[in-house]
């Protein structure tokens, strides 16, 4: 009887260790590295994929790579090195990604994008706006308010990323040949850096009417330099539809805004990794709906 009792816990044990590992949602580790977190929509992507992994109750590792390219790669080998089950990324740089994700991928651990893509690997599944798109609907809105032969400028986002390429082709291939495009200056996606680069853009071109920025905290950043310089009469457009942002086209600040829907992209990340885990067939692009934002 005794030998049949610990037969019976042995056999129990295994029993556990086996569903432990396959089939409890709390082992299902997610690792996470997010472009920055000082920026208001990284920070709603990262609230979207906390919570959606809060209701699976998986054990998710979000990294916060401050816009640095070294460190989002240091990060990506630390959570190979942890053996997590699936990496989500939202790229700093969709070049420099590639090696992290061809990385995981020899270490077989699928990779999700969001936001930005990677420019090398195998990414099962990218999950994004149509930032083309975006682009294109800030561009014809910025000439149906300045006209065509306008003189504007473009604040572009941090080199390289895809996010960066694709809203300026979109601008562009709405405007070309209709605005004058007096300059194309990069302000890497930051506030600070589209105030500063706005001052410079104002004092070299006196007679500009309208900006683009590809995104938000470079739009605002140029509201600041506009306000300063006693410019109201300079159309503004951003891209991300922040808070900061949707409140400065009410104030009449910014005349748009490109709404994307970061929680919902965050959110989306984690039921595709849910597929992938589960073995489902998934789209290779997921498309996320976006909008204008306008007064």
């Amino acid at each position: 009887m005794k030998k049949f009792l610990s037969f019976f816990v042995v056999g129990l044990l295994m029993l556990t260790t086996v569903t432990g590992c396959f089939g409890g949602k709390g082992d299902v580790k997610i690792g996470v590295s997010i472009s920055t977190l000082n920026n208001p929509f990284f920070v709603e992507l990262r609230d979207g994929i906390k919570e959606e992994a809060e209701e699976y109750g998986y054990d998710v590792t979000i990294l916060d790579a401050q816009d640095d390219t070294a460190s989002q790669l240091d990060h990506i080998d630390d959570l190979i090195a942890q053996k997590v089950d699936i990496i989500i990324i939202n790229p700093v740089d969709s070049d420099a990604i590639a090696s992290a994700v061809e990385a995981a991928n020899d270490a077989g651990i699928p990779v999700i994008t969001v936001d930005r893509s990677a420019n090398g690997g195998e990414v099962v599944t990218h999950i994004a706006s149509d930032n083309v798109a975006g682009g294109k609907l800030a561009g014809e809105y910025l000439l149906e308010l300045v006209g065509e032969n306008a003189k504007v400028v473009e604040l572009e986002g941090i080199p390289g990323a895809s996010a960066t390429v694709d809203r300026g082709e979109g601008f562009h291939n709405a405007v070309d040949g209709k605005l004058n495009v007096l300059s194309n200056v990069t302000a890497n996606f930051n506030r600070n850096e589209g105030l500063s680069v706005m001052e410079d853009l104002l004092e070299a071109h006196p007679k500009l009417v309208g900006v683009f920025a590809h995104n938000d905290e470079m739009a605002l950043g140029a509201v600041e330099a506009l306000k300063a310089a006693g410019r109201d009469d300079v159309i503004v457009i951003g891209f991300d539809a922040t808070d900061d942002a949707k409140n400065a086209v009410t104030e009449g600040t910014m005349a748009a805004t490109v709404a994307q829907q970061p929680k919902l992209m965050g959110t989306l990340s984690i039921e595709y990794a849910k597929k992938i885990l589960d073995e489902e067939d998934v789209e290779p692009k997921v498309a996320v709906d976006l909008t204008l934002v306008k007064k």
